[in-house]
């Protein structure tokens, strides 16, 4: 997975699936009101009028002293489910649907019904296995099997299995070709399991539709990065910045691909535009102060860095570099304290420990700083050269970042 991904895909997809999940809920309002009305005497009149007039607790009353008149019968306990999804309370409903499917599993609407609730409960393994014979039973090119693709597309995206989702999600969007809330969940749902032709296949048609998409252009702009395209995913940054300037993550992704090219300045202005729109946009926060250290605005980054370490202290990152900051100024025992952290929260990280070792060298502890020299050396064999470099400089000079990190885009 493409550090671009790994830092902005897991936002994008989650706002996504909500944005789905929105789209859906008409759908799945809809069918979860699929127990037939069926004519019965006086007694099952009234729990209906009830139930339809949303006296829950009365219709609740009813339905129970029906399912005691007649204990074999599973409608009263389908009615009794439907009654707590339409209050949200989906694990009770989905006892009483079990109750129902235990005494009758072929009543009409009872197993969409027990999959929907299950769904809405976020239990997407029963989810599907609930709704699974009914894909098999309905005709393809039924509007419930429409429902059943959306259904269980989501549920395999919800358990980020997301090559089990794309072909369920595929079957959506070409029976629904200008539903772009789906087209761009499929084409999540093809970056995520690495099917960049799918990925690409469904950007086109979604340009189609919309020329000016932001969503497309960065799913896009991710699928090229992945691919090692740099300059291509930069482009369809770019190309999302000018669509929508404010859409969520798109300077942050502009501003982390140009970061990893060394183009700090344009990336710090990127990662500013990201803030204004998200203030609290934790790593354009760390990405900034990365910049801020590289264009020696040591003040700026150390304040950022501070107020990172206290909302997200385990994050390796932000600790390296507020140790840089504190060396910088001179303030050691701060600086050492911090790259212990870092060290301690990202072992393989070969940067904590040759920055310990330099920064001990610069202490007069050259027993310690050859010990942290050796584990950064045993780390990282490819980089001795370097490390022999840097740790053959005076103490007392900073060197430049680009130097000091092998891949930048690993940091």
């Amino acid at each position: 997975m493409s550090q671009l991904r790994a830092r902005i895909t897991t936002e994008i997809e989650v706002k996504h699936s909500l944005t789905c999940g929105r789209a859906l809920s008409v759908i799945l309002m809809a069918v979860c009101c699929s127990m037939p009305a069926l004519a019965q005497d006086e007694q099952w009149q009234s729990a209906l009028s009830l139930s339809q007039q949303g006296r829950y607790a009365e219709a609740e009353t009813a339905w129970k002293a029906l399912s005691e008149r007649n204990p074999s019968d599973p409608k009263p306990y389908a009615y009794l489910g439907l009654l707590e999804a339409r209050q949200e309370h989906y694990p009770q409903a989905v006892t009483y649907y079990r109750k129902a499917m235990a005494l009758n599993p072929a009543l009409a609407g009872l197993r969409m019904d027990l999959g929907l609730a299950l769904f809405k409960e976020s239990d997407y393994k029963q989810a599907i296995v609930t709704f699974e014979p009914l894909v098999k039973s309905v005709p393809s090119s039924s509007p419930e099997a429409q429902r059943l693709a959306i259904l269980m597309g989501m549920s395999y995206y919800g358990l980020s299995e997301f090559s089990s989702a794309r072909p369920f999600l595929q079957q959506a969007a070409d029976h629904d070709p200008t539903n772009l809330t789906l087209l761009l969940t499929l084409a999540h749902s093809c970056l995520l399991s690495s099917q960049y032709q799918c990925v690409l296949d469904t950007y086109h048609r979604m340009i189609a539709l919309n020329a000016e998409s932001a969503e497309a252009d960065m799913l896009m702009g991710e699928a090229l990065d992945e691919m090692k395209d740099t300059s291509g995913a930069t482009r369809k940054f770019r190309e999302a910045v000018k669509a929508n300037p404010k859409e969520p993550n798109v300077h942050f992704g502009l501003g982390y691909l140009l970061w990893t090219q060394g183009q700090t300045e344009e990336a710090a202005r990127e990662l500013h535009a990201e803030l204004d729109n998200d203030p609290g946009h934790l790593q354009a926060m760390l990405y900034l102060a990365d910049t801020d250290i590289q264009m020696n605005r040591m003040d700026d980054a150390r304040l950022l860095l501070e107020k990172l370490v206290k909302i997200n202290p385990a994050n390796s990152m932000e600790h390296l570099d507020l140790g840089v900051a504190y060396a910088d100024q001179d303030r050691k025992a701060e600086a050492l304290k911090e790259f212990q952290t870092a060290a301690r929260l990202a072992p393989n990280d070969v940067k904590a420990y040759w920055r310990m070792a330099r920064l001990y060298r610069s202490m007069g502890n050259t027993v310690q700083a050859e010990a942290e020299f050796e584990k950064a050396k045993n780390l990282n064999k490819t980089a001795d050269d370097r490390l022999l470099k840097v740790m053959s400089m005076d103490p007392h000079e900073r060197s430049a970042p680009q130097p000091e990190v092998a891949a930048p885009a690993n940091k």
